[in-house]
């Protein structure tokens, strides 16, 4: 057997799986005490019969299941003791056995890529549920399928029986991404357009990476007053636009671009980093000693802010840490990666809908031909400069919609107004995906046809597991003829590709001037 075996990311090696270390740099036994800490889970849910344990299994449940994301934890240890923590849950609940680590990823080709598409997809939910779980907010039926699909994962299925279960399971991220939206939108209002600068003032700051807006929330409240700037990194850029965390005035901009360009990026930066979610590469020497960890993302040696016992994180070493280093002595000057110095972001659906009635007037009366959902994961993998190409090539009469930290591969260009509005809408995070799902379903309703009739078409890039339950969520709903890349997931087996292609009309890209061009006609 090799040494691991991993090939939930887009950039796998050799697009087949990581045997021998992860590309993303996490070591064989790290992986494989992630493969046994998802068979514990499998073995709780086998425990309490595929339905919840009540509060304690379902934390477990959900951190189990996001330590595994991919750029989330490469810290062992860490992982031993949810495992743990795991086994001494299920013990509560009546012994059952955990599933095999060996089986996880072997067996028949199809059943091993649908069952792998479920646990891929589930991991990328359990993401989005404990961001709004942390937020006081939890749905029950959410709650309830996760152990529902765990358990599912330890038994036998026919091919059919997983597609359902695949449909089934889109369904029920849509709930939980539409949780996740009432989440922030209650706890820091609904976003509001914003332009944010890439440039950095001279004095101590702090840059905050990953999805969490609690913990951005917090930092805030303890920076404030205290000299120290705050800027935004990767998907975290989106809080900008939220009223309850734009209010305040040290608040100022973002740092860098997409997470695969953090080791370039941080590369001797006089200020420390706290990474709140993925993606964490593996820190650089030249700035290890400033990178600080939370909630479950881990990293052996690196500093790691727990929870207090009144919930909240204390940040007084990130605190001390940039008062300590003091930033640069004069203010910097960075451009994203196609040379513009101003990010727009805060494009959510409140916004977008808003202005609901200029944008039907604007499509009727031809201003507007065509929309594109451009969004997902950025990645280093050679062939994601085809969507700067795709955005650069884009008429003049279309509009772009765009979510995630793939849109750092353009979000820097200036390519005008179309009806008094950009050309390019930033709707948030990946998490935000639900805002563009219901502008869709918005617009079809105002034009009395189905999503799939609307002049929309999704082109959509992947990395990791986040991306992976949105797509299924999008084929639950039935949308059609999604262009997908830089490259298909190696997860997919040429015989479930094929379904998806047949029922789905799931589009691989090719280049730009082509894909243009079938679209457009």
């Amino acid at each position: 057997m090799s040494n691991m075996f991993c090939f939930q990311c887009e950039q796998t090696a050799g697009g087949k799986g990581c045997t021998n270390v992860g590309v993303c740099g996490k070591k064989p036994e790290v992986a494989n005490k992630q493969d046994e800490l998802t068979c514990a889970l499998i073995g709780l849910a086998r425990a309490t019969d595929g339905k919840s344990g009540g509060k304690e299994a379902d934390e477990l449940v959900m951190q189990g299941l996001f330590t595994t994301v991919t750029n989330v934890s490469f810290d062992g240890d860490r992982v031993d003791e949810i495992k743990k923590l795991i086994w001494e849950e299920k013990a509560k609940h009546g012994e059952a056995p955990d599933y095999d680590p060996a089986s996880l990823w072997t067996g028949d080709t199809d059943i091993v890529s649908l069952r792998s598409t479920l646990l891929l997809g589930m991991r990328g939910m359990a993401a989005y549920a404990w961001h709004a779980y942390v937020l006081g907010k939890e749905d029950r039926d959410v709650m309830e399928w996760f152990y529902k699909g765990l358990k599912a994962l330890g038994e036998d299925h026919s091919v059919d029986e997983w597609l359902g279960l695949l449909m089934e399971f889109g369904s029920v991220n849509l709930k939980c991404m539409a949780l996740l939206d009432e989440a922030n939108t209650s706890a820091y209002g609904h976003p509001v357009p914003v332009k944010v600068t890439t440039n950095v003032e001279k004095g101590p700051f702090i840059v905050v990476s990953g999805h969490d807006l609690l913990d951005l929330k917090h930092l805030l409240e303890q920076t404030e007053g205290k000299g120290i700037n705050i800027y935004t990194h990767g998907e975290m850029l989106p809080a900008h636009g939220y009223p309850e965390l734009k209010k305040y005035s040290h608040l100022k901009g973002n740092f860098g671009t997409a997470w695969q360009n953090q080791q370039k990026e941080f590369d001797g930066i006089p200020a420390p980093i706290l990474f709140t979610t993925n993606c964490l590469m593996p820190p650089k020497a030249s700035y290890s000693d400033r990178v600080y960890t939370t909630s479950v993302v881990a990293f052996p040696a690196l500093t790691h802010i727990p929870v207090g016992p009144n919930g909240v994180k204390d940040f007084t070493p990130i605190i001390n840490k940039a008062i300590e280093l003091g930033g640069w002595s004069e203010d910097k000057h960075f451009t994203g990666i196609n040379g513009g110095s101003t990010l727009m972001t805060g494009f959510a659906r409140n916004t977008v809908l808003g202005v609901a009635d200029k944008v039907i007037d604007a499509v009727k009366a031809g201003v507007i031909k065509h929309f594109f959902l451009v969004g997902g994961c950025d990645g280093a993998k050679p062939g994601r400069n085809y969507y700067t190409d795709f955005v650069s090539k884009t008429p003049k009469d279309t509009v772009i919609l765009t979510l995630a930290c793939g849109k750092f591969r353009f979000n820097d260009l200036d390519i005008g107004e179309i009806g008094g509005l950009p050309r390019i809408m930033d709707m948030g995070q990946c998490n935000d995906a639900f805002s563009a799902i219901q502008v869709a379903v918005a617009l079809a309703g105002a034009f009395n046809c189905s999503v799939n009739e609307l002049p929309l078409t999704l082109v959509l890039s992947w990395y990791e597991q986040k991306a992976v339950c949105i797509l299924l969520t999008l084929l639950a709903l039935g949308i059609k003829n999604i262009y997908i890349g830089p490259s298909l997931p190696a997860f997919l087996s040429s015989n479930v590709l094929g379904v998806l292609v047949e029922r789905f009309g799931l589009k691989p890209i090719s280049t730009p001037e082509e894909d243009l061009k079938a679209i457009l006609g």
